[in-house]
């Protein structure tokens, strides 16, 4: 455990033994605050807010914002109205509600027992809404913020459905390039599919403030897509444009508004945000062999929950449909209805269907070497890899000067033109950068190599090459929500065994 994780439990411990003081102070038993959505429910009678509040505790990510203005109630319950006192108890929770838990110096006052203060109530919503604003936004972009787990491509480590937080300190905050934006949104307003939630009159540089640590082997890292710079605004980030191209051709991407709509460029901060595991950083090679990775030549420990695609023959009894449910596997069932299925396996789920007496074998689907897919980075001929055999390639070092030539130059050629913003031309088989011929290339920033834990069912590094420093954004490490998206609300909607999970 390290030790970002170590100072996170103990200011949630902090900040709930806090609550648990508070409790009591205002006559509730302090153990309510340790029940999941009842603590909600007993807050609310505590600041004499309507229990219509509660439907937005349950709305992901406005939640966040109603828990801010929650605290801020509590505070009046003590009689600070200053703006100051409520900027201490919204930023640092962990200090400051256990101070006005446990100090015999505060006392507590109800609600309807409190002396009025000279404030409109336009006015004092007006103040809470502008503070809560502007303080959720400050720990949104400086300290943590609320994601969502959209696809698969990390099952079974992280579920479609998964609401977690990501730690903008831990490899330290980026200074948005964007600074003026919508709040609480990420790249498009609300109740629009095109319409930016930014502006780009102030644009800032890339600079990042230090962190508790540097992106690690293995972490699980949310990072901004790195082929989302340009993108068709009717299909976004679901598909590459740059795969798009490659498929259609550039002038048909551009001129077919019908299907493709406009292309438009997003700055770094607003592309779309990912989450894969890192299996490598600066300086190591990476090579897949039989879907195997090998890091620096040694065969990863992944501390995830990895999937791949299997080939599953039964003797000609079929797998009852109940018991795919079972045996946790949620996608990608197919079968020939002759007793061969093609399923999608963790190692768990594996070893419990070799326990089942109709099922006769299990075999791995791998794509044979030198069978080249097109659409696996870097997209050259010279390079016949596929997602199950691939490299090796050596993950760009910061301050690392390489040899370039027309062998290895489409490894590199978009970092140096596009990440790192040089101008890049190749001409009768020699390679010029800013106008002179080039032989060697220094790297400026680190970069990564990020794969999904699905490893048959993830876009990641495979498929679009390195992400750059400058695009990671946190790293995930708490799920504090899980919802099945299949599922009503009383049949299962809400997995209790995945609430409250480390990210490993």
């Amino acid at each position: 455990m390290n030790l970002y994780m170590i100072v996170t439990i103990i200011f949630f411990i902090l900040s709930i033994a806090g609550m648990w003081g508070i409790f009591e102070k205002a006559g509730e038993k302090g153990w309510k605050i340790l029940i999941p959505f009842y603590n909600w429910y007993i807050w609310l009678l505590i600041i004499k807010k309507p229990l219509w509040w509660y439907i937005f505790l349950l709305v992901p990510f406005i939640n966040v914002f109603v828990i801010l203005l929650m605290i801020v109630e509590i505070l009046k319950c003590f009689r600070k109205h200053g703006l100051l006192d409520q900027a201490m108890g919204v930023l640092f929770p962990f200090g400051y509600l256990p101070y006005l838990a446990f100090s015999s110096r505060e006392t507590y006052s109800d609600p309807s027992q409190q002396p009025p203060v000279h404030k409109s109530a336009t006015r004092e919503w007006v103040d809470a809404i502008i503070f809560a604003v502007i303080a959720a936004s400050i720990i949104r972009i400086f300290l943590i913020e609320a994601y969502t787990i959209p696809t698969s491509s990390m099952e079974k480590t992280l579920l479609v459905g998964d609401y977690l937080f990501v730690s903008k300190v831990s490899f330290g905050p980026k200074v948005p390039n964007t600074p003026l934006a919508f709040p609480f949104v990420h790249h498009t307003l609300p109740l629009s599919e095109t319409a930016k939630s930014y502006v780009e009159w102030i644009k800032l540089p890339y600079y990042r403030f230090p962190g508790l640590a540097s992106v690690k082997n293995m972490d699980v890292v949310v990072f901004n897509y790195p082929d989302g710079d340009t993108l068709s605004d009717k299909l976004q980030s679901n598909v590459s444009y740059y795969q798009l191209v490659r498929s259609y051709g550039r002038d048909a991407v551009w001129n077919n508004k019908q299907y493709f709509g406009d292309i438009i460029a997003r700055p770094v901060d607003k592309r779309e945000n990912f989450i894969k595991r890192c299996i490598g950083i600066a300086g190591d090679t990476i090579r897949i062999i039989d879907r195997v990775v090998y890091i620096n030549g040694k065969p990863e420990q992944n501390p995830g929950k990895l999937q791949y695609k299997y080939q599953v023959k039964t003797d000609g009894n079929p797998i009852n449909q109940k018991n795919f449910e079972k045996l946790d596997i949620t996608e990608n069932i197919s079968t020939d209805n002759n007793g061969l299925y093609e399923l999608t396996l963790s190692g768990e789920s594996i070893e419990k269907l070799r326990q089942y007496s109709n099922v006769v074998s299990i075999e791995p689907m791998v794509i044979p070497k030198d069978i080249r897919d097109p659409n696996i980075f870097p997209f050259d001929t010279a390079y016949p890899w596929n997602i199950d055999n691939f490299g090796p390639v050596w993950v760009p070092r910061k301050d690392v000067t390489i040899p370039i030539n027309m062998t290895n130059i489409s490894l590199y050629k978009r970092i140096i033109d596009v990440f790192e913003e040089n101008e890049l031309q190749i001409s009768d088989g020699k390679i010029f950068i800013n106008g002179k011929e080039a032989a060697t290339y220094t790297f400026k920033m680190n970069y990564y190599w990020m794969m999904g834990d699905n490893r048959h069912n993830s876009a990641d590094s495979r498929y679009w090459g390195f992400v750059p420093d400058d695009h990671v954004v946190g790293k995930a490490v708490f799920v504090w929500l899980s919802l099945d998206p299949n599922k009503s609300l009383f049949d299962g909607k809400i997995r209790w065994r995945k609430l409250l999970r480390i990210v490993k």
